[in-house]
């Protein structure tokens, strides 16, 4: 029988855009990110337990399924988000869509800063805390009183138990 069940470590993902622009304030641009995410937990490609998507970058937790291995999906989300990205900018803003234009051997456009951080969360402790900097990354920002007010972020979920994306996986410990 085989096993559903996740075999690594939930990841503390961090991505940047190419040249901190912030591509990602716009909504459509933050569904683009939100689609993604929901294709990969309804294709049992990983547990999303808590994201933010603020205007030039991403923070995720998530933890890669059985069979799935993290490069993998990582590299999935970057090239699928990176790709919708520039399909939405050639169809709406040209302009934003140059200032992304590299001069590289592999490619004409760069969207994401290349090497995303991830970090392995091997205690409660260090998903406690990253959770937390995830959710008041928002409030540190400006955008908002509280983390909940903030709607694309997991704060919701876990202080009031909102899930606004159906994609959410509350986290139990380890």
């Amino acid at each position: 029988m085989e096993s559903s069940y996740p075999v690594e470590w939930p990841q503390f993902y961090t991505a940047s855009i190419y040249m901190r622009k912030m591509l990602l304030s716009d909504k459509e641009h933050k569904e683009i990110i939100v689609d993604s995410l929901k294709f990969m937990v309804a294709e049992k490609r990983i547990i999303l337990y808590a994201f933010v998507i603020m205007g030039n970058h991403v923070h995720l937790i998530w933890q890669p399924m059985f069979g799935c291995n993290l490069p993998e999906i990582q590299s999935s989300f970057i090239k699928y988000t990176a790709k919708q990205l520039k399909r939405s900018m050639e169809t709406s803003d040209h302009k934003m869509l140059d200032s992304f234009r590299v001069y590289k051997e592999d490619r004409a456009y760069q969207i994401w800063k290349r090497r995303p951080l991830s970090i392995e969360l091997r205690t409660t402790a260090a998903f406690d805390q990253k959770l937390d900097y995830l959710h008041y990354n928002p409030v540190r920002a400006g955008l908002c009183m509280n983390p909940e007010s903030y709607y694309y972020s997991s704060a919701g979920f876990y202080y009031s138990a909102k899930d606004n994306f159906g994609m959410l996986t509350h986290y139990s410990g380890n």
